[in-house]
């Protein structure tokens, strides 16, 4: 009694294609496998691009009161 036979199988196969029919479970599984496939193209993807270089290097704070006192003292 632990286990299901092939009859509880058919049974919920044929209650499963009652409620979502035909069609739209073909629609499911196909909207699946595109899902599939565009995940592995942006994985694959993502390794053929290198790391974006930083546009500036980062400053801290005290180089940024230098460039400001750099600025009043040429302005």
């Amino acid at each position: 009694m632990g286990s299901l036979s092939i009859w509880h199988w058919l049974i919920v196969l044929v209650v499963v294609l009652l409620l979502f029919g035909r069609g739209k479970l073909s629609d499911l599984m196909g909207d699946a496998a595109k899902g599939i496939k565009a995940f592995k193209k942006g994985m694959a993807d993502d390794d053929d691009t290198p790391p974006a270089k930083p546009a500036e290097p980062i400053r801290t704070l005290d180089h940024q009161q230098t460039v400001e006192q750099e600025r009043t003292r040429v302005g």
